[in-house]
């Protein structure tokens, strides 16, 4: 039985350009392609994905809030990341939302076909570099206080977003993303999110601050 691919890119030519070299292997069916994550959450029912090769910039919910949804919603369909550079944060964190792997955006056919054939086998195409962030990362966040979803809220708040945005992105209300707050701080015994930032740094719970 030929595998269901979704395609989910804003950039309308590298949309296209997968297509074209999907449908040239037999074991797969490009039953559908996007340009945001949300058209395809509202028809994912009817597409039935065995597979989503995701961008992560796109433009409305990110590609790494759209992995989450569709991880929570489909634990069992694999999110395959498209991205220009294979060793980026971003992909790191697509990874640790749930995504199996990643697609290099200029691979050639054989790359391609093999990334998505190595997925289905049960594996996880990335490279090692990227592979030693998401064991370090597990190794770091088994000795961190919070749990999975506060730290996700942390990592949003390092990131500079809004509660309104981290609500959004998260599919909660605001008063949930402030109770996760207080939770934060009560664990971590501080009062500030800047404090709260601080420790999670230095511990490296959180991978990046731009406030």
């Amino acid at each position: 039985m030929k595998k269901r691919i979704i395609i989910i890119e804003d950039n309308i030519s590298i949309r296209e350009g997968f297509r074209e070299v999907l449908d040239t292997i037999e074991n797969y069916d490009v039953v559908n392609q996007y340009s945001n994550c949300e058209d395809a959450l509202a028809n994912f029912d009817s597409d039935m994905p065995d597979i989503v090769l995701m961008d992560i910039e796109l433009p409305g919910m990110d590609g790494i809030a759209g992995t989450t949804r569709i991880k929570k919603l489909c634990p069992n369909v694999i999110v395959l990341i498209i991205t220009v550079l294979e060793d980026s944060e971003k992909v790191f964190r697509s990874l640790c939302a749930g995504a199996g792997g990643y697609i290099v955006k200029n691979s050639n056919i054989s790359e391609i076909v093999q990334n998505i054939d190595e997925a289905l086998a049960g594996g996880a195409p990335m490279s090692l570099s990227i592979a030693r962030m998401v064991v370090q990362s597990f190794r770091q966040h088994q000795d961190s206080p919070l749990t999975e979803r506060e730290t996700e809220v942390l990592q949003s708040i390092a990131e500079g977003k809004s509660y309104s945005k981290i609500a959004l992105d998260l599919y909660v209300s605001k008063e949930t993303i402030r109770s996760h707050i207080k939770n934060i701080y009560r664990k971590l015994e501080v009062s500030s999110k800047a404090d709260a930032i601080k420790i999670a740094n230095s511990n490296k719970w959180v991978t990046r601050r731009t406030l």
